[in-house]
């Protein structure tokens, strides 16, 4: 089960060069339900998408570089490509009432930074462990907008759109 909230940036930390980057391309052989498969680095794979927008059930398998290609050129619209960097988020804070983590809890912000024809977007990505969590966070600053219900902001809604 995947459970993430997902936002558009303020402003991106600066030097974004400290934190972990990946490339990652990834191609839409169906957007209902979603198909994918993508390449993060020399990694390859396969992932089906159920229905849900903050929490949905996930399935993913490894694929060999030539299945990928294979694959990527029976993608139905765009291809994306993009950056992800990992960046730790540190003693998250969560309304009162909700989930309270233990001292020194991290969560992870995969921040993704689109390629052309997408940029200048920029999607903060947070994955939790329970929707009581993911409901009960409290975004940092330089989160700006909660785009978790806005399918407009799904990666599969942008493999479709027209330029």
């Amino acid at each position: 089960m995947e459970i993430e909230r997902k936002f558009t940036v303020k402003t991106i930390p600066e030097d974004l060069s400290q934190y972990p980057c990946k490339q990652i391309e990834q191609a839409y052989l169906n957007t209902d339900p979603v198909v994918r498969v993508r390449r993060e680095d020399d990694k390859y794979t396969l992932t089906y998408k159920g229905k849900g927008l903050m929490a949905r059930e996930e399935f993913t398998m490894d694929l060999n570089k030539e299945s990928y290609y294979h694959l990527a050129a029976k993608a139905d619209g765009n291809i994306i490509s993009k950056k992800r960097y990992i960046i730790p988020l540190k003693n998250p804070k969560f309304r009162e009432g909700g989930p309270q983590p233990p001292a020194d809890y991290t969560l992870t912000i995969e921040l993704d930074v689109f390629d052309a024809p997408f940029d200048p977007l920029i999607i903060a990505e947070i994955e939790f462990g329970s929707t009581e969590a993911a409901e009960a966070f409290v975004p940092p600053e330089w989160f700006y907008e909660d785009v978790t219900y806005d399918t407009a902001y799904h990666n599969s809604t942008l493999s479709t759109m027209k330029f």
